[in-house]
């Protein structure tokens, strides 16, 4: 019936019509207007269409409204994400965004404008205002307790939130609450903009600074759960224990493809249990290779349909936070059943290549196996083996998948693929959840090593995906706008790097490669991110900007990412319905998106405390910043040791009265002629942490000078070596555990 409505409202002879004349029009039997009014409350629901006065419905494009979920940054300005494929993102200025809140489904009504002989409108230049909440995402968040004289009030953690929830007295709450203690709130009313809303304290999590309450909030801001349901853990314990040994039957073996004889290895990180993939290589004849790449057979063990199967879905991904994982699927299939342990048989879904010496792709087939794991590598261990000579016949295969995911990785250069890399920090906590140390993780030739082979399977899958024309879920990473990166090639001339049209792709990698050269570079490089859109899924194969690849989707993860479970059921079961797809599309979107927002915080509110200890005990620490931003109030800084981005203010150098030139974008100091720009290399301590407004201010320390290092000549490098160890790339954007 649904179609049929569809159809109707959209025929050019449609005058908008209520419920009695719609049951006509659409020839329904009379005991068929209770199934109408359900489909068009759900229509109304999902946006599509729109009871006007008189109750009478049209398509709600028609009166130029866009559904579509609004994300909202810490300015207060939103973006529509509308729901129908094609249509560009809707910007919403802070004072057009009503009562909506980040995440929220939401209509929109476009600005349309009269073009006249004007250009048409670019899509840059869409712009709209919210009209109606379709629904509310989240309505219940974390904030702080406020007391005044004359009322209660929220403030939440999240800047893109209401700046204040006004709340009764909490009763019943478990613990007495106190002014500044951190609690969740229930939002129960907020009607209009120009109100605030209201709420109420469900849950009192206590004093912001008490053992483990940072974390709390973490969970219980984004909903995170704690524990599985029981009948997830029955059913998962059930099919472990179906498994004495924790291995598959001989039965399930059957019908596989035995790949047990192979040398087949993991490379994974040192604290890592869920091992979803494993690779192996032998020479093919005189000039080819085979590589088989293994992924956890996840599939065979989670049924459509099953407690473990809702599960997963309803969570999307596993989500790794600073002290702990909260996993996608139970511990007894991530951690070991379906993990690929050495040494234990395990069912796989494996994509086998035969591969020209040049690592270019000569053919590929699909299929199910077991396998036993040889040798589980560490990326560590890994990269100390690719540095020296072999030992074995393990090491000598681990050498070998080297030098091929080094042509293949030269090879997806060549095709346009973009260098956009950037270390990343791991840090590391004591028994009372305080910060230890931080780590530098690059992404070194162990990481690209296993990296190349799954970008390698996900393209593969994808290209298998679209020739069966089936329907499936797509990993999407789509162009950035050209208003974009028109402003950030306006803002790299401005420096004096030279620039070229960055709407071809030739010209991004040139500047790319150029700004490895700079010592403004990286500053640079960041800003180039900032211009980019973030990946997402999709029912239509969109292709991957950043890897220049049209065929890509995710298959190599199915222990922690939904996505890979339903490309393996599409590929080598049944497929989700073309609804189905697309509704799992844009729910794990979302999950992924809630997990990296939590996995951020997590990380922040560990560094935030960190940070105030130095405070308050006065025992700074240096930091080695780059400079990314210079304003008329001082200039933010990049602190890579720490993972955190912050302002110097004016009001912090007392060293000379320094003044901001807009036109060449530095700042002067006017005794001491001191200059400071964009790229420059400071030393910085901290000044200030405000957790409501997630910022971090730091000032510059005693005696820090101002550096800029010119980049080393080609010819002074030194020569290679035969087993020369491999160099740790200067950036890093994402390895295998990596978000592609």
């Amino acid at each position: 019936m649904e179609n049929r409505l569809l159809k109707l409202l959209g025929d050019p002879a449609y005058t908008p019509s209520n419920v009695p004349q719609l049951v006509k029009a659409l020839h329904l039997r009379s005991g068929q207007q209770q199934e109408l009014q359900s489909v068009l409350r759900d229509l109304v629901t999902k946006g599509l269409i729109l009871r006007t006065k008189g109750n009478r419905y049209i398509q709600a494009a028609e009166a130029d409204l866009v559904p579509g979920v609004i994300s909202i940054n810490r300015a207060g300005k939103g973006f529509v994400q509308p729901d129908e494929p094609g249509l560009g993102e809707i910007s919403i200025a802070d004072r057009n965004t009503d009562t909506a809140m980040h995440g929220d489904r939401v209509l929109v009504r476009r600005d349309v404008k009269p073009q006249g002989l004007r250009k048409p409108i670019s899509p840059e230049e869409n712009t709209g205002k919210v009209v109606r909440i379709l629904e509310r995402t989240r309505s219940q968040f974390v904030g702080t307790l406020m007391v005044t004289k004359q009322a209660l009030f929220v403030k939440p953690d999240d800047p893109r939130l209401p700046a204040a929830v006004m709340v009764p007295p909490p009763k019943d709450v478990g613990r007495k609450a106190a002014a500044g203690d951190k609690v969740v709130v229930e939002l129960t009313a907020w009607e209009s903009a120009s109100t605030p809303p209201e709420g109420e304290v469900i849950e009192v999590l206590g004093p912001p600074d008490e053992e483990g309450v940072d974390m709390l909030s973490v969970l219980r801001h984004y909903d995170l759960p704690l524990h599985f349901p029981k009948n997830v853990l029955h059913e998962a314990t059930t099919v472990a224990r179906s498994r004495p040994d924790n291995q598959p039957s001989a039965e399930e073996c059957k019908g596989r493809v035995d790949c047990r004889p192979h040398n087949v290895i993991t490379i994974d990180p040192d604290d890592a249990k869920d091992f979803d993939d494993a690779i192996c290589i032998q020479r093919h004849g005189a000039d080819q290779w085979r590589l088989w790449v293994h992924i956890a057979d996840v599939s065979h063990y989670v049924k459509p349909g099953s407690h473990l199967d809702i599960e997963a879905g309803k969570r999307g991904n596993s989500t790794y936070l600073v002290d702990r994982v909260i996993p996608m699927l139970p511990e007894a299939l991530s951690n070991e059943l379906c993990s690929l342990k050495p040494d234990v048989d395990r069912l796989t879904k494996c994509v086998e290549f035969v591969l020209a010496k040049d690592g270019k792709v000569v053919s590929s087939k699909f299929y199910a196996a077991v396998i036993r794991s040889k040798r589980r590598f560490t990326y560590k261990q890994a990269f100390e083996v690719i540095g020296r000579p072999p030992q074995g016949e393990i090491e000598q295969m681990l050498h070998e998948a080297h030098q091929m995911a080094q042509r293949i990785r030269a090879h997806r250069f060549r095709d346009g693929s973009l260098d956009l890399d950037f270390p990343e920090n791991k840090i590391r906590l004591d028994e009372q959840g305080r910060v230890l140390r931080i780590e530098r993780i690059e992404n070194d030739e162990s990481h690209q090593l296993i990296e190349e082979y799954m970008l390698l399977a996900n393209e593969a899958v994808a290209g298998r995906l679209m020739q069966l024309d089936t329907p499936a879920v797509y990993r999407v990473h789509e162009s950035p706008k050209e208003k974009r990166l028109k402003d950030f090639r306006e803002d790299v001339l401005s420096h004096h790097v030279p620039c070229g049209n960055l709407m071809h792709r030739p010209e991004v990698q040139k500047l790319l490669a150029h700004l490895h050269e700079l010592p403004i570079g990286p500053a640079l490089k960041i800003g180039f991110l900032r211009s980019l859109m973030r990946a997402r899924y999709a029912v239509e194969p969109l292709g991957h900007y950043g890897l220049a690849k049209t065929k890509y989707t995710h298959f190599t993860s199915p222990i922690r990412r939904y996505a890979d479970l339903v490309v393996h059921r599409a590929l080598f079961e049944k497929p989700p319905t073309p609804g189905e797809a697309r509704q799992i599309a844009d729910h794990i979107t979302a999950t992924e998106r809630n997990s990296s927002d939590a996995e951020r915080d997590s990380k922040d509110v560990k560094l935030y405390a960190f940070l105030e200890a130095q405070i308050k005990t006065k025992r700074f620490q240096p930091y080695a910043a780059l400079v990314t931003d210079v304003r008329n109030f001082g200039f933010f800084v990049d602190v890579s040791d720490l993972g955190l981005s912050g302002v110097v203010p004016f009001s912090a150098m007392t060293d000379d009265f320094y003044v901001f030139d807009p036109g060449s974008g530095k700042m002067h100091g006017r005794r001491t002629g001191r200059v400071i720009q964009l790229g420059d290399r400071v030393e910085v301590q901290v000044r200030s942490v405000d957790r409501y407004k997630k910022q971090v201010d730091f000032a510059l320390t005693k005696g820090s000078s101002v550096k800029s290092e010119k980049p080393q000549a080609r010819d002074e490098r030194r020569p290679e070596k035969t087993f020369k160890r491999p160099k740790r790339p200067k950036h890093s954007w994402k390895g295998k555990g990596g978000k592609r």
